[in-house]
């Protein structure tokens, strides 16, 4: 299984993907860490990991430790939507988050494990 890699550049505002097989390089690192661009084909960078993903789409969080899978109470940041539907005269409405609002949403951990698909970086 192969890694999909979103390297960005925040200088220029640009980004381009690039296919990686999984050879261990990334599998244990955890978001924040720095990597060598060589090991990518990127002679001269230094890439930072910022996030990723995994092959259902649930979205790594910096806070969670570990590389499984959770499910976690959010009231804001990553993967977390402030608009909830309500459903008005049989047409579906997005509302302003109420005050206090919570929802139960699953989140991966900070480590990058063999389940990744989508992984997020930095020049």
């Amino acid at each position: 299984m192969a890694f999909k890699l979103v390297i960005s550049d925040p200088k220029s505002g640009k980004s381009f993907q690039k296919e990686f097989e999984q050879t261990g390089i990334l599998v244990g690192k955890k978001i924040g860490e720095t990597l060598s661009g060589e090991a990518f084909g990127l002679s001269g960078y230094e890439l930072q990991i910022t996030g990723g993903s995994d092959k259902i789409g649930v979205p790594m969080r910096k806070d969670v430790e570990g590389a499984a899978s959770r499910r976690l109470l959010l009231t804001k940041g990553v993967g977390y939507r402030a608009k909830f539907k309500i459903k008005k005269d049989g047409k579906v409405w997005y509302d302003a988050e109420p005050a206090g609002a919570r929802k139960k949403k699953r989140q991966r951990g900070n480590t990058i494990g063999p389940g990744m698909i989508h992984v997020k970086l930095i020049v």
